[in-house]
């Protein structure tokens, strides 16, 4: 099993100038074909784009709710597994304290108990 770390930016709202590039959306093509080129060269695997509300600040006090753009990448930590000797084990962070999915399903390593006062 190999393990991944993701890395999420903002998409591209605009396009880029350039000499035989006259369209709006041929433009906005060349700015994402840039940010997908830099990012590959840096190793990293285009997986997604989402659309996703966000909340922000609309004046002093009101917020608004806006619709952010971003784009998804990942790219490979490594092998999750070790050679022992002639046979392959899987890594595990921690043996002794397995992972418990807290309220937002994100899971979490059980530490020692606090002690009460």
């Amino acid at each position: 099993m190999t393990r991944y770390e993701y890395k999420v930016i903002p998409a591209p709202t605009k396009g880029e100038k350039a000499r035989g590039v006259r369209s709006a959306s041929e433009r906005f093509a060349l700015a994402l074909s840039g940010v997908m080129n830099t990012m590959g060269r840096d190793g990293w695997e285009y997986v997604r784009a989402e659309s996703l509300p966000a909340e922000e600040r609309s004046g002093w006090t009101r917020r608004a709710t806006v619709v952010q753009h971003i784009l998804v990448f990942r790219r490979s930590m490594g092998d999750d597994t070790v050679r022992v000797g002639s046979s392959t084990v899987p890594v595990q962070d921690n043996p002794a304290r397995p992972p418990v999915a807290n309220a937002e399903g994100v899971s979490k390593p059980i530490g020692p108990a606090a002690r009460g006062a």
